[in-house]
């Protein structure tokens, strides 16, 4: 499947608009997190807030600004020294289930940041990453496709089907 193919057209929201239950619309919380990173990756992720052709609402999640209130944490920029002990409090406080995406190459591997005395280790040393979404910094319709796996991972967990 191409990056964006099912969300970047609005199929996918639309199925769940047209279904029996319209609570299915109302999903998981998205609370994003940068963790030091140059901004690339936040700007393309504001595009998925203001833009309708690529509204995380098309996935069936929104924003929040409380991490009590997030399904899915979604993480931009490498994880540097100062950051880790705040990433893993906010990581618990989402409640169980919550699904963690890597978006950009930044938290997947540390990115032009990796050899930096600040960086830490990719975030996946830490937490459960369920979801990398790629790029420096990766275009919104791969962050859409990834949240898009993020929500359905989410809802798989939510209903317990036993993925971790």
């Amino acid at each position: 499947m191409k990056w964006g193919s099912n969300y970047a057209n609005g199929r996918e929201a639309k199925a769940l608009r047209n279904g029996k239950n319209e609570a299915a619309v109302q999903g998981p919380g998205l609370y994003r997190l940068n963790t030091g990173s140059c901004n690339g990756c936040d700007v393309e992720l504001a595009v998925t807030a203001v833009i309708p052709r690529f509204d995380v609402k098309q996935c069936g999640c929104t924003y929040c600004h409380d991490p009590k209130e997030a399904g899915i944490l979604l993480v931009s920029g490498p994880l540097t020294v100062k950051m880790r002990e705040q990433v893993l409090r906010l990581y618990r406080e989402i409640p169980a289930p919550k699904v963690v995406v890597a978006l950009g190459v930044c938290p997947i591997s540390g990115g032009v940041f990796r050899d930096s005395y600040a960086f830490e280790n990719p975030l996946d040393a830490y937490l459960p990453v369920d979801v990398n979404v790629p790029g420096c910094p990766p275009r919104p319709q791969a962050m859409l496709e990834g949240i898009g796996q993020a929500v359905k991972i989410w809802r798989g967990r939510s209903a317990g089907d036993g993925e971790k």
